[in-house]
């Protein structure tokens, strides 16, 4: 089976891009930290261990390919909250497992998505935890069937990672690999 890396991120536009980070720092460097980052991380994470995939928005920056970095596949998120759209590639990329990403993870490396993928060996799913109460990392098995972890998830608060471990059925196997911080701050930046 295929082992799938999904790297979510937003088309680099000045103002649509970290905007909680910008209240601190500004709409350009934002934008700058956005970019820099995400090209950073796809280099660093684009591995022969796993095929790497970007799932954009809007779907329609899947057209726009100097906008992205070389070498992933890139697919449109669709429509609805955070939720629907890290939904989406587990429902639609071909069987095998898949962990998702984010693009504001400075210190993420590709032991950290082997650490992932091994630990969905003996685990349903698997969760990187950020000490903000979210995480960085979530992974499933998708076998036998496709769980739907994110109903009422209170995004981008300190209940994230709790509201999605409660979403789990009973008896689902669960594992976590290290705790890493995402920005979305100046004082995470």
């Amino acid at each position: 089976m295929i082992r799938h890396l999904v790297l979510m991120s937003k088309a680099s536009r000045i103002g649509r891009v970290k905007t909680r980070l910008a209240k601190d720092i500004g709409f350009v460097k934002a934008w700058n930290f956005h970019r820099l980052n995400l090209f950073s991380t796809a280099l660093r994470l684009n591995q022969p261990g796993w095929v790497s995939h970007l799932c954009v928005s809007p779907d329609n920056a899947c057209q726009a390919p100097r906008q992205w970095p070389k070498f992933w596949n890139r697919i449109p998120q669709g429509g609805g909250n955070l939720g629907d759209r890290m939904l989406k590639p587990w429902k639609t990329l071909s069987p095998g497992p898949v962990v998702i990403i984010g693009s504001d993870i400075p210190n993420i490396q590709p032991q950290d998505i082997t650490d992932a993928f091994k630990a969905l060996a003996n685990n349903d799913f698997v969760f990187g935890p950020c000490p903000d109460g979210g995480f960085w990392l979530i992974g499933a098995k998708r076998r036998p069937t496709v769980t739907d972890p994110f109903q009422g998830v209170r995004w981008s608060t300190e209940h994230a990672l709790k509201d999605t471990l409660e979403n789990l059925p009973k008896g689902t196997k669960i594992a976590f690999i290290k705790e890493l911080s995402d920005v979305d701050t100046g004082a995470d930046l």
